[in-house]
């Protein structure tokens, strides 16, 4: 049988889902070893206070955080690395990028095909095109990517999560579950991603790897919505800016940084409410003056190279 193996960090478990369903048709073809990476300390669930502003700075530099030791041989000759990984303030999440700057990660990648899973609320492309670069950097061959959003509406989904990760429940209560649909990814789609590993399967089985993510996205395995693409690269400019200024004063958890976290803390709730209503009108008149261009970047950004 060949092997794969399959990285992953899901801070909530939902990612693991999504890892599992769409790996259970690869079991007929692959002998499967999954790694799931862990921090040292281990990042919270649910997040406190400024807990989770303390992991941006890090998180858009993508400075590594400490990980418990590797349990797989990285010597091993692997047929198929698998990727999986959440995306924080637009960039890999700490412990992935951690991962991508370990030894084990050039050694293990180095010729080999590579497929990329995310499961997100509803912006990834930033982190990926970073991905995609380590990967080739690395040694990797990029061949699929395969991408599950929640698929509400971004005020909807930014309350949702808001929600799932200061309280730790992704389906609120009372008038709350009323409004909101739970938090995440739905159920249904990760029942249905099974069928990614179908198509990942298939391509091996005929060996045409160099024709998966055509496949992939025949199925539906990502989708680049104009709107959000906009938005999310005027977003990680100004990411770069704010981690920046709170690097300037330390590192993770000193207390010097907390003042200017506290201030990004109420810049990023203005940007998550109040800008994108404004944005997304005038990204709207922007792309259908530059459909052609936007055309292009949705293509491109569809790809894996």
């Amino acid at each position: 049988m060949k092997k794969a193996l399959i990285i992953y960090y899901s801070q909530t478990g939902q990612l693991k889902k999504i890892v599992d369903s769409v790996t259970s048709p690869l079991r007929e073809d692959f002998e499967l070893v999954f790694e799931e990476l862990k921090p040292v300390p281990a990042y919270p669930f649910p997040w406190r206070g400024l807990q989770f502003y303390q992991a941006f700075p890090e998180s858009v530099q993508q400075i590594p955080c400490a990980l418990e030791p590797l349990s797989f041989n990285a010597d091993q000759d692997f047929d198929l690395v698998i990727l999986a990984y959440q995306v924080w303030y637009l960039s890999p999440s700490i412990p992935f990028s951690a991962f991508l700057q370990s030894p084990a990660a050039g050694k293990v990648m180095k010729g080999k095909p590579v497929v990329t899973i995310l499961g997100v609320r509803n912006m990834w492309i930033m982190a990926q095109e970073s991905v995609k670069k380590q990967i080739r950097g690395l040694g990797g061959t990029l061949v699929g990517n395969i991408v599950l959003v929640d698929p509400h509406p971004n005020l909807v989904s930014l309350v949702t999560i808001v929600l799932w990760m200061s309280k730790g429940v992704s389906k609120g209560k009372g008038l709350i579950s009323k409004l909101f649909p739970p938090a995440g990814v739905p159920e249904p789609s990760i029942r249905e991603a099974a069928k990614f590993g179908e198509v990942i399967r298939e391509a091996f089985r005929l060996g045409q790897t160099e024709k998966l993510q055509g496949h992939l996205l025949e199925k539906g395995a990502l989708k680049v919505n104009p709107i959000l693409m906009s938005i999310e690269k005027r977003g990680r400019m100004m990411f770069e800016f704010w981690s920046k200024f709170a690097l300037k004063k330390g590192g993770p958890w000193d207390p010097a940084r907390e003042f200017r976290l506290k201030l990004f803390k109420y810049y990023l709730f203005s940007a998550g409410f109040l800008l994108p209503p404004l944005i997304s009108s005038i990204s709207w008149f922007t792309q259908k003056i530059f459909y052609k261009k936007t055309k292009r970047l949705q293509d491109y950004y569809s790809q894996v190279k």
